[in-house]
């Protein structure tokens, strides 16, 4: 019996990798940008309107050009290669490196925007109770931007998903290694092969679609609740 579409074994090794470096991805970006939205989101600065400028550049700067320059940094004659002793080009952790730097702003700014909107009121609140910054921050600030941290988890996750320049230039789509979703979809579309990548194409419309709504969702959840 010939195999159908939807049990092509390469297709399930690419959305497994994908699947597993999204998840990867988005649980480092939550524990990486947590405290820097904190951090950015605690007064102002010319320093952190530096950072936080860096932090959103990925926002508006082409894929490739990210892409290339990350390529760069994680090359076999990079300082970087050197200091760690292998390099990160072509690899997993390669991949890794380059989604979070990529989506990273997908992540803080919700979360940040979050931790803004919440106020000094709170955490005053908490310290004339006596209690210690850390301690108010997981008990009282971090529940207050449940929805920021939500948001950007959805986010950073769908557009790691999403993602090709950045992974084509740094993994180069090696299969089983580096080769993603997006990467996946093109190389059918190059090779005409329309039927598989229809499937892949519009599993991942289909996702684009419950991120927005779930962003919708979320909004109206919480921002109506913030305003009442």
């Amino acid at each position: 019996m010939t195999e159908g579409i939807l049990f092509d074994a390469a297709m399930f090794e690419t959305l497994a990798l994908t699947l597993k470096l999204a998840t990867v991805t988005t649980v480092l970006l939550l524990a990486l940008g947590t405290p820097l939205a904190w951090w950015l989101s605690r007064g102002g600065g010319l320093w952190k309107e530096i950072v936080a400028t860096l932090v959103s550049l990925p926002i508006v700067l082409p894929p490739t050009v990210l892409g290339f320059y990350l390529l760069i940094a994680m090359g076999p004659q990079s300082p970087l290669t050197a200091l760690l002793g292998f390099k990160l080009s072509f690899t997993f952790a390669g991949l890794v490196v380059g989604s979070v730097i990529y989506s990273l702003p997908f992540v803080v700014n919700p979360i940040r925007n979050a931790f803004a909107a919440m106020g000094p009121r709170p955490m005053e609140v908490a310290a004339t109770l006596r209690a210690s910054p850390l301690d108010a921050f997981v008990t009282v600030a971090l529940p207050q931007a449940l929805p920021g941290l939500i948001t950007g988890a959805i986010l950073g996750f769908a557009h790691t998903v999403g993602e090709f320049g950045v992974v084509l230039m740094i993994g180069g789509g090696i299969p089983g290694r580096t080769k993603v979703l997006s990467v996946t979809i093109f190389d059918y579309v190059e090779t005409l092969e329309w039927d598989k990548a229809h499937v892949l194409a519009g599993g991942m419309l289909a996702m684009s679609f419950v991120v927005i709504l779930a962003m919708m969702l979320i909004e109206r959840r919480y921002g109506t609740g913030a305003r009442r």
